[in-house]
């Protein structure tokens, strides 16, 4: 079994479930470095995997997906320059996103990012290469375009914590979107998506653009369907689609994870400890002595 982490997912979620009062030795706030590596801990003792991967955002906002779509992810730019922006990230979590990527690099556990590919486009990648059965982490709904009950890939939600964990499989969206994990990014491109700065289109909330998806197939099927009077559409309905065709075939390469990332050949979680003394430095640093040390049992790691 393999298992995959959507990494900022956990490390957000463990920012805002943590109160500010946990703090390091030195008073350093610690609360995502905590969280975090307890929510590990708790996923990887109900998935337990051989193969373990953290997917970075090494490239949050690869250039050629804001060239297609200029409003992609536009509200969470910070300007560090006049040319020059960043990820809007908290003051009081950067330093602990840099602790967990060094606790992660001391264990020797996988940490994975690419120039030109979000966390999203590493996480496809491994499905796509690695094949399943897998299990993908995350709170990102972009991400159940991975879903394959084929391939034997869900992704485990923890978008209402790893206390209330839901498995969604393409039977769960049929469920809930009446799509398959294969058709979610065409649903994605029509209904939009506020969070990275998408607007869909307009008139066409998620009701009609599943409705649109499963009538015909696929995104490409529905723009096909919008530029022949003899479709059956709706000519309201109809000339809308058209009239965002160029909109549609540039968002659905946006949504529409890569899967060329390169992979490193040895992805299994390793038996020792990758630098044993820089992970005592570290634990102690932090004051997280107890949670490395559980992470560690859990995995197998010594």
């Amino acid at each position: 079994m393999k298992t995959y982490f959507d990494t900022a997912t956990l490390y957000y979620r463990a920012f805002h479930a943590v109160p500010e009062s946990i703090v390091a030795p030195d008073g350093t706030p610690s609360g995502a470095v905590r969280g975090f590596l307890d929510m590990v801990s708790t996923l990887l003792t109900q998935f337990p995997a051989e193969e373990v991967v953290f997917a970075w955002d090494d490239d949050w906002r690869p250039a050629w997906r804001v060239a297609l779509i200029p409003s992609y992810k536009t509200h969470r730019v910070e300007e560090v320059g006049a040319d020059d922006e960043a990820e809007s990230v908290p003051d009081l979590l950067s330093p602990q996103i840099s602790a967990i990527a060094e606790i992660l690099d001391c264990i020797g556990l996988v940490r994975l990012g690419q120039v030109g590919h979000e966390a999203d486009d590493i996480l496809g990648a491994l499905i796509a290469q690695r094949g399943g059965p897998a299990h993908v982490v995350t709170g990102d709904r972009d991400l159940y375009q991975l879903v394959s009950d084929v391939r034997h890939t869900d992704v485990v939600s923890i978008t209402k914590g790893v206390k209330n964990l839901e498995v969604i499989t393409d039977d769960v969206l049929r469920g809930k979107y009446s799509v398959t994990g294969e058709q979610y990014a065409g649903y994605s491109a029509l209904r939009g998506d506020a969070s990275d700065g998408l607007p869909g289109v307009k008139g066409v909330g998620e009701k009609t653009a599943a409705t649109l998806i499963t009538q015909w197939g696929s995104l490409s099927g529905v723009l096909a369907a919008a530029t022949n009077p003899e479709s059956g559409l709706k000519e309201s309905l109809r000339l809308n689609l058209a009239a965002h065709e160029e909109y549609l075939a540039a968002a659905l390469k946006v949504v529409t994870v890569r899967t060329d990332a390169h992979l490193p050949k040895v992805l299994r979680v390793p038996k020792h400890i990758a630098d044993p003394e820089r992970l005592t430095f570290l634990t102690n640093d932090w004051g997280i002595e107890k949670h490395v040390a559980r992470l560690l049992k859990t995995i197998g790691i010594r």
